[in-house]
């Protein structure tokens, strides 16, 4: 064999791990690293039925329907003459300032409830309820020359129709990360249709061995027969620098998730697993809530402004109806006024004079 481009680690220091799901759940795949055993994902109940946080059913790429999320189009009814609800006695000349801020409240919890819930993803609903690992490390890519580039996958049933759609989401994976990934699909180990967890796992390892001739690749082998599924990554001991026990959690999160979405042929779900779990992989995850908070300032700070304008709008309002209210008093009233002050102001010097005289 070639000589490994990390300087011929052995397979002792490579990181593995898998997941099983269906008949297979009571065998529990462990990592060959320093953590702790991955979960199982078995289970016979079919996803909405209760079941214990972690577990997570399968039986032969049977998938759950979904529904693309569609955002929800419409507004509020036409207000009426005389019934809208809105006070314009105050506030001659915007009528409209309470209307508009009811409108981006509204439209305000609706991005809050879009963005708490996660449906600005082009997927829509999860039907196996899956939960994707946070990434919570700030990951770099292998450098070039690492790899020793090969095929990228194995299809021992004939699944993959479209291979360019497969090909093209594990070049994504290797673009991102610089670790090559390969795909085994197969429903038969050593000759045995059910081979136990390390069954799996002695198999994938030897698999490594005959595939490749670095150190900087990461196989996943995809068992499935009958009502189970079984799989099992080996990660290089460079590429491990990179797909790490979070970033191996990831990718098989993202697998499970996908297996059970019927609008995607084999190559797509495959696909698609390994090009979102790289972007995830590759970036510290954000909270959810960021976003929600951004929005909500935002909203504050438009709300807060559109009262002080309605309140500057209103206090102009007034000073123009008591100006025009001064400009409509007639200047005979203006005169009368004047004369009768200046009368009663001459009447009491001449009363105070003459009580002087006497």
């Amino acid at each position: 064999m070639a000589r490994r481009s990390s300087g011929g680690s052995s397979s002792s220091n490579r990181s593995s791990g898998g997941r099983s799901g269906g008949s297979f759940s009571s065998s529990r795949s462990s990592r060959s690293s320093s953590s702790s055993s991955s979960s199982s994902r078995g289970s016979t109940s079919r996803p909405g039925s209760s079941f214990p946080s972690g577990i997570f059913g399968s039986s032969s790429r049977k998938k759950v329907g979904t529904s693309t999320f569609r955002i929800p189009v419409g507004g509020s009814r036409r207000p009426t003459a005389g019934g809208s609800g809105v006070n314009t006695a105050g506030c001659a000349g915007c009528g409209g300032c309470s209307l508009f801020v009811f409108g981006v409240i509204v439209i305000a919890i609706l991005l809050i409830v879009l963005v708490a819930s996660g449906t600005f993803s082009s997927c829509g609903s999860n039907p196996g309820n899956v939960e994707i690992t946070k990434s919570t490390i700030a990951r770099e890519p292998l450098p070039k020359g690492s790899v020793n580039e090969t095929g990228y996958y194995m299809d021992e049933l004939g699944w993959i129709n479209k291979d360019s759609v497969l090909i093209n989401g594990l070049k994504h994976f290797y673009q991102e990360t610089g670790v090559q990934p390969y795909l085994y699909i197969t429903d038969t180990v050593n000759g045995s249709h059910s081979p136990t967890a390390d069954d799996l796992a002695d198999f994938a390892s030897g698999l490594y061995d005959k595939l490749f001739t670095d150190e900087a690749h990461c196989l996943i082998v995809f068992f499935e027969y009958g009502d189970g599924y079984m799989d099992r990554y080996v990660c290089g001991n460079q590429a491990k620098t990179v797909i790490d026990d979070e970033a191996a959690d990831i990718l098989l999160d993202y697998i499970d998730k996908y297996y059970y979405y019927d609008n995607f042929a084999d190559e797509e779900f495959f696909a698609k697993a390994f090009s979102d779990a790289a972007d995830r992989i590759m970036a510290v995850t954000r909270s959810p809530w960021i976003p929600v908070f951004i929005v909500i300032g935002i909203i504050a700070v438009i709300v807060l402004l559109l009262f002080w304008w309605s309140n500057v709008k209103r206090q102009e309002n007034i000073e123009a109806k008591q100006t025009q209210e001064i400009l409509n008093t007639p200047l005979e009233k203006f005169g009368d006024q004047e004369v009768e002050e200046l009368t009663k102001k001459y009447e009491k010097k001449d009363e105070g004079n003459e009580s002087k005289e006497s």
